[in-house]
């Protein structure tokens, strides 16, 4: 979730409508895959392949826990300011020989492919640039934290892979240390999370350090799946190994972390929260918006879009209010929605049993909006005990790749007061299906495509479809009463707030506390769960400007699909048209849809 600076193509440049909304490029001038197969191309295409593919081989080399064969080495990463250097010089040599490349010399899914290629090349550029890595945790999520999720992605296949996984748990000490030292000399230079996000995350690093009995550690999970085909002296003898190395080197490991956290980083993290405030901070905010919406757009332009997204979002609130004949102002209904008991679950249970039911609804629906459906399965579990207090509402936790487990639809569960089932079925479409499950489901099946994009995420992409699904779950009948249907609304306020608040405290000035009121004043969720988001937001700039900006994205395509094809558009083939695509900067998108368009209008009889 998963720093760039966008190829400069012509063809694919982005303006603003009178709305202040990105404009819709002009249609392609000729139908996709027409481009010549003179030899000029044929060397384009070629010199690109190897490119990508020495890139590719570089990346898992680099990353090994990352790699598709990752079992045969078995290394974290290395983090360390030198393995730094090598990654810049490694992608700034890459980026001087795709410039080399004229991606007009490619054929169709050649331009996407170079259009996505080029995105994570100037991401990865700019990140190191700027330092990013200096900071490797934010108030969603951390380094360590991730560490404490591979367990539950582990499976055994072969004893080689117990290998890898007890290989991997002893090098925990070594990858903690090198994050410290990182963050440590964010600490002498002000590259830093802000203080303010970061009160109790320590305990999320010395939960996994004061686990009494090796055999309750989250570390333990994968050696208690071991398979009884095995014979029972080898797991005897992996599983001693475990032990020794959770309680003699994954446990002290995390205590170091969480000292550091407590003593040093927390005391020592910087006291403002603008992006703006750090070292190059207006260009770090710009590469962050970069990354996560794939648009060229300034703080200005963006807070716009959001003022007048929040302002037609709130006449459409206004009018349900009006339709319900409620007694009192928007305030008031707001304040009426937070406190009714009756739009509340009682245990944790009937919150993830109401998720479930949801789903199952929306299931039925597919079909008839949806030509191609993912092979693979989801099912709703909680959110982690430990993460759950700082844990947004609820997410999707994709299946690794390649494997045969189910991906998960994540509900929170703590603190049942800030979840409201109205707000339930809008969260479902988005996390799930038709929304992340979906996507990615559908992304891992694009076999035929490079690597690079198989495993790809872009937030301006996966997001603004997440988004749209909350916004299609009207069309498909999911919302069954006007106050799931206020929900509906309130997320997307949320949404286009985002645009507001994001801008507001990274490049406008606005204070912690002026977000947090704006946040009150314009949704109904909870004051735990605006909190949470606001500390988000501070932490992670831009990225929370990628659902919005993406799914008004989205929505002008099919309007302007709708609009030119009439009762010749087709909204499967318009779904999964987009979804073949896996996940794609908005500029691949758009190159996409006008040429489908295009081949859609010549189809016409």
């Amino acid at each position: 979730m998963i720093r760039q600076l966008l190829p400069s193509l012509a063809a694919l440049c982005l303006g603003l409508t009178a709305a202040a909304v990105p404009a819709l490029p002009a249609m392609a001038s000729e139908p996709a895959g027409q481009t010549g197969s003179t030899q000029a191309d044929n060397d384009a295409a070629a010199r690109f392949k190897a490119l990508y593919e020495r890139d590719w081989e570089f990346r898992e080399q680099d990353s090994p826990q990352r790699a598709a064969k990752a079992g045969a080495d078995a290394r974290l990463a290395d983090v360390s300011p030198q393995a730094q250097q090598r990654r810049l010089e490694h992608w700034q040599g890459v980026r001087a020989e795709l410039d080399d490349i004229d991606p007009q010399a490619l054929d169709a899914a050649g331009r996407i492919d170079y259009l996505v290629f080029a995105d994570q090349i100037d991401n990865r550029i700019a990140n190191i640039g700027l330092n990013g890595w200096l900071m490797p945790l934010n108030s969603d999520s951390s380094f360590f934290a991730a560490i404490a999720m591979m367990p539950e992605r582990t499976r055994f296949q072969t004893p080689d892979d117990a290998e890898a996984y007890l290989a991997r748990l002893a090098d925990i000490p070594r990858y903690f240390d090198q994050q410290v030292a990182n963050m440590r000399a964010g600490l002498e230079t002000g590259m830093t999370v802000p203080r303010v996000v970061l009160a109790g995350r320590d305990d999320a690093a010395a939960t996994h350090a004061q686990v009494e009995r090796v055999e309750d550690s989250v570390f333990w999970r994968p050696l208690a799946r071991m398979p009884e085909s095995w014979p029972p002296a080898q797991r005897q003898a992996f599983a001693d190994r475990a032990r020794t190395i959770i309680s003699q080197q994954v446990q002290p490991a995390y205590a170091a972390v969480a000292q550091f956290m407590r003593d040093d980083y927390i005391p020592g993290a910087r006291q403002t929260i603008a992006a703006h405030d750090l070292p190059d901070g207006q260009a770090w905010y710009r590469s962050q918006i970069r990354e996560y919406t794939t648009l060229d757009l300034s703080p200005a332009q963006i807070h716009q879009i959001g003022l007048d997204e929040v302002a037609r979002i709130r006449a459409e609130m206004q009018a349900i209010i009006d339709d319900l004949a409620f007694d009192g102002d928007f305030a008031a209904f707001l304040h009426f929605l937070r406190t009714q008991p009756r739009f509340y679950a009682k245990t944790p249970e009937q919150l993830l049993m109401h998720a479930r039911e949801i789903s199952k609804r929306i299931d039925a629906e597919l079909p008839r909006y949806f030509g191609i459906l993912p092979r693979r399965t989801y099912g709703v579990a909680p959110v982690p005990e430990d993460i759950a207090p700082f844990y947004t509402a609820g997410r999707y936790a994709g299946a690794p790749a390649g494997s045969h487990e189910p991906g998960w639809y994540w509900v929170n569960t703590y603190d049942l007061p800030s979840r409201p089932l109205f707000n339930l079925p809008a969260l479902t479409l988005h996390e799930a299906v038709p929304g992340h499950h979906l996507q990615a489901g559908l992304a891992e099946e694009q076999g035929e495509q490079p690597p690079f994009r198989r495993g790809a995420y872009i937030s301006a992409f996966g997001e603004g479809w997440g988004l749209y699904a909350e916004w299609l779950g009207k069309e498909m009948g999911i919302y069954r009463t006007p106050y799931e249907n206020f929900g509906r609304l309130t997320y997307e306020m949320w949404r286009a707030c985002r645009l507001v608040v994001d801008t507001g405290m990274h490049a406008k000035g606005w204070s912690r506390d002026r977000a947090l009121a704006y946040m009150r004043d314009h949704t109904a969720l909870s004051e735990h769960e605006i909190t949470t988001e606001i500390d988000r937001y501070i932490s992670w700039p831009g990225q929370a400007l990628s659902y919005k900006l993406g799914e008004l994205r989205i929505r002008d395509w099919r309007a302007r699909a709708q609009r030119e094809l009439g009762q010749a558009f087709d909204i499967r083939s318009f779904h999964d048209t987009i979804l073949a695509l896996g996940s794609v900067p908005l500029t691949a998108l758009d190159q996409t849809l006008a040429a489908w368009i295009e081949d859609q209008r010549a189809a016409v009889p």
